[in-house]
């Protein structure tokens, strides 16, 4: 899991991890998306941001389970920000999946009655 948060990103949207003329603008969307999941109770309580390929997810959420709905949540975010689509029903269909996941990483951080809770970020 020592991955590249901003190498897998640039890989998700289709980008060769060398060709960087896009990294600031990827990584302003990286960090937005990783400050809605800290507000969610993902990652550390004090916050995460990026600067370069040097982070890691890892990094960001050490031992989840639940790691690649994490990844598909920056993906989807990132390329709702950096690169939305032009159809409406694939617009819609992007910001169904997104809350979807929202709503199970809700679940996974604070299952309420479900379980024990499992906050990622500590707090």
């Amino acid at each position: 899991m020592n991955e590249s948060i901003l190498t897998s990103i640039k890989k998700a949207l289709g980008i060769q991890e060398e060709y960087e003329q896009f990294d600031p603008d990827i990584v302003m969307h990286i960090n937005t998306a990783l400050s809605i999941l800290t507000d969610l109770g993902v990652g550390p309580s004090e916050g995460f941001f990026i600067t370069d390929k040097t982070a890691s997810w890892s990094d960001f959420v050490p031992n989840s389970k639940r790691i690649e709905s994490i990844k598909s949540y920056v993906v989807l975010k990132v390329r709702l920000l950096f690169d939305p689509p032009t159809s409406s029903a694939v617009l819609d269909s992007m910001n169904r999946l997104i809350s979807e996941l929202e709503w199970r990483i809700n679940v996974i951080v604070d299952p309420g009655e479900q379980g024990e809770e499992v906050n990622q970020n500590g707090s």
